[in-house]
């Protein structure tokens, strides 16, 4: 009895195990392996520059004319200053897991180097630089009429909405983060609402906006600066509803086109086909500068208007004290924040926009300076402050001072 029972015990063990390698097998070749290895170590930086084969997507194609840079090579500075002390530039790129890095000085680019696999034909992916993006298509919708006024509740455009935290969000609070609605952004959670949003879209194949609609909200709008995703979520929904196109289509013929893109792009949709736009526009890097260029510019590019003046200058000019850089009790965070661009503290005319794992967009128009640098820097919220620094340095030595 006793053998029997112990042969029967090791038959199942054996089964189990074998039942285990065969679904690790089928994992393993499966189209979720990508998704559950995404933010490795040994993967991350070939990932996040091979975004279309993990999340399905909308291409974003580019016009017939390109907007060339000139080319003015010079060397970065050796050193930054962070506080009272010089740190080393080469060392900092390589700490943050840096994979590209431009900087371009009045039209010319003068650095241009590429890492960790990466060149210039690789499409990184944009994280949640893709939030600034939108918001310069929300206000080439405003300024097309398909959006009357930034008062306007998210509901009257998506109705869908209405019983939400969102119903009575007007679209300038989700504009400035702004909206009062509860949202976990915490990536070290796996229960947070971030990444149950991802689970539920990808795994699941829930439309992004089933979640967005189940939030509730936690204060008044427009009172307190805290960032949340599902606000960027909510306008992409907005902006389809107005315009009646998907926001991928949109983009290339108002924004990636006439900007004079040199590549297609692509962005990454849920399994619906809506494009996940809090994040995830796939590009190559000289087209990240061309539109950090285009905010240089005022939204003009060689004299042609493309993002209205005014909607870049409002952008990135906080005016509620919720939104003002510094040690801000109506804000989670010390940098001021626009309509999706961050202002860094001890303003100095510059601003940036800001992608998890190090991706940044970062303009100073008092030295006609872009710096686009994409990473997979493991410890990314601890070095914001650090990067402006560097950048600040950067621009100060290409604009000659």
């Amino acid at each position: 009895m006793i053998r029997r029972l112990m042969r029967v015990t090791l038959w199942s063990f054996a089964a189990l195990v074998l039942l285990a390698m065969v679904g690790f097998v089928w994992l393993r070749q499966s189209p979720y392996w990508d998704g559950i290895t995404l933010f490795s170590d040994a993967h991350r930086a070939a990932n996040f520059r091979d975004m279309d084969r993990i999340f399905p997507f909308r291409d974003v194609p580019r016009g017939d004319s390109v907007w060339g840079f000139d080319h003015d090579p010079r060397p970065l500075p050796a050193t930054y200053a962070l506080g009272d002390e010089r740190r080393d530039l080469a060392a900092f790129l390589d700490r943050t897991e840096t994979t590209g890095l431009m900087v371009v000085h009045a039209g010319a680019i003068t650095h241009e180097e590429y890492r960790l696999g990466a060149d210039e034909t690789s499409p990184f992916t944009s994280w949640s630089v893709a939030k600034s993006v939108l918001s310069a298509l929300i206000g080439i919708a405003v300024e097309e009429g398909h959006i009357a006024s930034l008062r306007d509740p998210i509901s009257q455009y998506v109705p869908a909405l209405a019983v939400s935290g969102y119903g009575d969000v007007s679209i300038e609070d989700a504009l400035t983060m702004s909206s009062g609605v509860a949202f976990d952004e915490d990536y070290d959670n796996p229960r947070s609402d971030i990444n149950m949003l991802f689970f539920r879209a990808m795994a699941l194949g829930h439309p992004l906006e089933e979640s967005i609609a189940a939030l509730h909200s936690i204060r008044a709008p427009g009172e307190f600066n805290q960032y949340s995703s599902a606000d960027t979520m909510a306008l992409g929904l907005v902006l389809e509803a107005a315009t009646g196109m998907p926001v991928a289509d949109y983009l290339s013929s108002r924004l990636w086109g006439p900007m004079g893109a040199e590549a297609d792009a692509t962005w990454s949709t849920d399994r619906t086909g809506r494009e996940i736009v809090l994040c995830c526009l796939n590009a190559r890097l000289r087209d990240y500068a061309r539109f950090g260029r285009l905010y240089l510019e005022g939204g003009a590019r060689e004299g042609q208007q493309i993002v209205p003046a005014d909607w870049v200058q409002a952008s990135v000019t906080p005016e509620a004290a919720h939104l003002q850089p510094g040690d801000n009790p109506a804000s989670d965070w010390t940098f001021g924040y626009g309509y999706k661009w961050w202002i860094p503290e001890e303003p100095q005319g510059d601003f940036t926009a800001i992608g998890v794992w190090g991706q940044y967009v970062y303009v100073d128009p008092v030295r006609e300076v872009v710096i686009v640098k994409t990473s997979t820097d493991p410890a990314f919220d601890d070095n914001d402050h650090e990067t402006i620094a560097a950048f600040r340095a950067i621009a100060r030595a290409v604009a000659g001072q």
